[in-house]
C-alpha cells in the first residue's frame, strides 16, 4: 500500500541534508589529507589501487574512472574478489585508497593486513575514524555523515555522496597539481565531444571535402557546374592558387534575379572579394565560432603560405558531433 507523502518537501529534505554533509567535508581537510595528495602526486612509478565493497565499491568504480581520465593511473580492485586472488593487482610502488562507511567490514579487516604485509601505502576514505581501516591506514580523510537522506538512516545515500566529492576533490587536486591542460584532456578522451572540441583540426575536416575552385576569368556555365559538382554551395576564386573571392549558391541566385544579360558574365562579376578565411591548422570549433558570428555555413581554407586548401562547411562539423 503506498504510504502518502509530500514528494516535493520531502526531495527537498533529502538534499539539505546530503549538501549539508558535504559543507561539512571542509572541515575534514586536513594534513593526512594533503600528505596523501603529495603521496599520490610524487608516486612516478606505481598506481592508484581503489578498493571498497558494496556501495563503497560502486564509487571506487567512479573515482578510478575520473583518476585515469585526468591523468593519474588507477585501477578498481573489488574488496571481496582482493581476498580471493585479486590481491594480485597490488604492485611495488602501488597506492590503495579503501572506501568504507563503517570502516570495520570482515573483508577491509581481513584485506588490510595483507596489504601492510606487502608495503603499499593505505589511504582510507571512512565514515568511522575509530574504526579498523582508521587506526591501520597510513592517511585517514574523515567522510562522517550525520545521518543519510535514506528515511530509515540505513541506505547509504549522504555518506556515499561524500564519498563521491571527496573523490572528486583529490582529483581536482591532482588535476591542478599536474597542469593537467585540454590537451591532455583531449589526448585521453579522443573519442568523445570534449576530445574532439580540443584536438579536431580544420585540416582534418576540409580534407574529406572536394575542393571547388574556378578562375576569376570563368564563366558562368563553369561556375554552376563547380558549385553543383562539388556539392558544397561554394567556390572560391583562384588566382596564381591565392583566393580573391568566393562565390556561393545564393550570389548565384541574387545575380540571376538581378540581371538581364548574363552571358557575359565572369566570376570576377559576381565574386565576394572579402571572403572569410580559416587556416587549416585551427581546431575545428573555432570554425563553428566564426560562421556562427557571421552567420554563413561554410568557410575557405589556407595554409600558412595562404594558399587555398579547400572548404570546411557546417555539415563537417555537425557529422563530427561538436555542435
Amino acid at each position: 500500500m503506498e504510504r502518502e507523502i509530500n514528494i516535493k518537501e520531502f526531495a527537498e529534505e533529502c538534499i539539505a541534508e546530503e549538501a549539508k554533509a558535504i559543507v561539512r567535508l571542509k572541515d575534514f581537510i586536513n594534513d593526512d589529507f594533503e600528505a596523501c595528495i603529495h603521496e599520490i602526486f610524487n608516486d612516478n612509478e606505481g598506481r592508484v589501487i581503489v578498493t571498497g565493497i558494496g556501495k563503497s565499491a560502486i564509487i571506487a568504480q567512479k573515482m578510478v574512472a575520473t583518476f585515469n581520465s585526468t591523468g593519474t593511473p588507477a585501477i578498481f580492485m573489488h574488496a571481496a574478489d582482493a581476498v580471493h586472488g585479486d590481491l594480485g593487482i597490488i604492485q611495488t610502488h602501488d597506492i590503495v585508497i579503501c572506501l568504507s562507511k563503517s570502516g570495520n567490514t570482515p573483508e577491509i579487516k581481513l584485506l588490510m593486513p595483507m596489504i601492510q604485509m606487502m608495503g603499499n601505502k593505505i589511504i582510507a576514505i571512512v565514515g568511522n575514524i575509530n574504526s579498523y581501516l582508521a587506526k591501520h591506514a597510513d592517511y585517514t580523510i574523515n567522510c562522517t555523515v550525520d545521518k543519510e537522506s535514506c528515511p530509515n538512516n540505513l541506505a547509504p545515500t549522504t555518506s556515499s555522496t561524500a564519498q563521491l566529492v571527496i573523490g572528486n576533490v583529490m582529483a581536482a587536486c591532482l588535476i591542478s597539481m599536474r597542469g593537467f591542460s585540454d590537451t591532455d584532456f583531449a589526448r585521453i578522451h579522443p573519442g568523445g565531444v570534449l576530445g574532439k572540441k580540443l584536438y579536431l583540426k580544420v585540416e582534418t575536416l576540409c580534407k574529406q571535402n572536394e575542393k571547388p575552385q574556378v578562375n576569376p576569368s570563368d564563366n558562368l556555365n563553369t561556375i554552376i557546374y563547380e558549385i553543383s559538382s562539388k556539392r558544397l554551395g561554394v567556390t572560391a576564386v583562384i588566382n596564381n592558387n591565392k583566393i580573391v573571392g568566393i562565390i556561393t549558391d545564393g550570389d548565384l541566385r541574387r545575380m540571376l534575379q538581378s540581371s538581364q544579360n548574363i552571358q557575359n558574365i565572369k566570376a570576377e562579376d559576381i565574386m565576394s572579394r572579402a571572403p572569410k578565411l580559416i587556416n587549416e591548422n585551427e581546431m575545428a570549433v573555432k570554425s563553428l565560432e566564426i560562421m556562427r558570428i557571421n552567420n554563413i555555413t561554410s568557410l575557405l581554407v589556407i595554409n600558412d603560405n595562404k594558399e587555398y586548401v579547400g572548404v570546411v562547411h557546417l555539415h563537417d562539423i555537425i557529422r563530427e558531433g561538436i555542435i
